[in-house]
């Protein structure tokens, strides 16, 4: 298992909606019927998927080497129980970037990113425990009981339910902001899958269950250690409050 590679690389496969978006709405953006902005769409999608949001911002923020800020936009995600996040935060305390490497710290984040069971943070779990002495060990159990406190799936599932909850109440029944000719992408267990305008009012992204489920899927079929960016394929597309730092 490696993890040498370019961080911002493991997720890229199961990345955001929203990256894709705003790089596909432009072209499709002279077919909308509605003359609808791109930036609108992104916009509407991610106010009630904070998850997503503050994952897409802190990606940005690292590949332009603004760490401190990447790991601020991380935390924020991590809050409403994003997964890939959590990792990222994890990885970043464990080699400094953002601020003083933090190995004890680094494998609590770790290990709540691994609270699924997907073979990724898993994988990078283990990785972090094998390196630790019996004392940093024992400082990570400590201080992983305050990250869970904040961040577990106890307490971050319900947090970003209420923002679906919210979100579907006001899509349903309205196409207002998603359009037909506009196509986006979404990540599979196996790379990108192209996804209709109006399929972003499949369930799968707006009601818990499902939400939870479609993720399960796309992190549980990743290889333990890096993901890697597969191709392009055509298959089904998975059918606020803001913390305050």
């Amino acid at each position: 298992m490696s993890i040498t590679r370019p961080v911002a690389r493991w997720w890229r496969a199961a990345s955001l909606i929203c990256i894709a978006l705003v790089a596909t709405a432009a072209v499709a953006h002279a077919q909308a019927p509605d003359d609808i902005a791109p930036e609108a769409v992104q916009s509407q999608f991610e106010k009630y998927h904070p998850d997503l949001k503050f994952r897409r911002m802190g990606l940005e923020a690292y590949e332009r080497g603004d760490h401190a800020d990447a790991l601020r936009l991380f935390r924020k995600s991590a809050y409403y129980g994003d997964k890939a996040s959590q990792g990222m935060v994890g990885q970043m305390l464990w080699k400094g970037e953002g601020s003083d490497a933090d190995p004890a710290l680094a494998y609590a984040w770790m290990d709540l990113a691994a609270e699924r069971g997907y073979p990724t943070f898993v994988g990078l779990r283990e990785h972090f425990w094998m390196q630790m002495d019996a004392a940093t060990r024992e400082r990570s159990i400590e201080q992983g009981q305050a990250v869970y406190a904040r961040y577990g799936d106890a307490v971050a599932k319900p947090r970003m339910e209420s923002q679906l909850r919210r979100g579907r109440s006001k899509v349903t029944g309205s196409r207002t902001g998603f359009v037909g000719n506009l196509t986006i992408l979404v990540p599979s267990a196996t790379g990108w899958t192209r996804m209709r305008g109006e399929e972003i009012h499949d369930p799968r992204l707006w009601k818990e269950y499902e939400y939870w489920q479609w993720q399960d899927e796309t992190w549980r079929a990743s290889p333990r250690g890096v993901v890697e960016v597969g191709p392009l394929s055509s298959g089904d597309a998975p059918r606020s409050d803001i913390e305050k730092d």
